[in-house]
């Protein structure tokens, strides 16, 4: 027995407006993260290494060295475990950056 798949009776228009779909094409499809927040391959090979070392506890570990390096006046290494806790945990690095000096 051979499926038939055919249009719907009634005429269900389900396209978007022309000017609609002009305004929606000039958005990326990867909006989600902004360029304040993109970090490298180096932070998310490093994030991966870190959450397999870790486990769960990955990000709270990231945070409390991005707090450490803070208390030690180290910006480099400070940015580096800050970058690494938003691969693992976007909510507690914005709260270590907004903490910050």
């Amino acid at each position: 027995m051979s499926i038939r798949f055919a249009a719907p009776k009634s005429a269900i228009r389900n396209r978007m407006a022309v000017s609609r779909a002009r305004l929606y094409r000039r958005r990326p499809a990867n909006d989600n993260a902004s360029p304040a927040n993109v970090t490298g391959d180096a932070a998310l090979a490093a994030a991966l290494r870190h959450f397999a070392a870790h486990g769960m506890a990955a990000a709270q570990r990231a945070m409390e060295q991005a707090e450490l390096a803070r208390i030690e006046d180290d910006p480099h290494s400070f940015a580096w475990w800050l970058a690494i806790c938003r691969q693992l945990d976007r909510q507690m690095a914005r709260r270590i950056s907004q903490s910050a000096p």
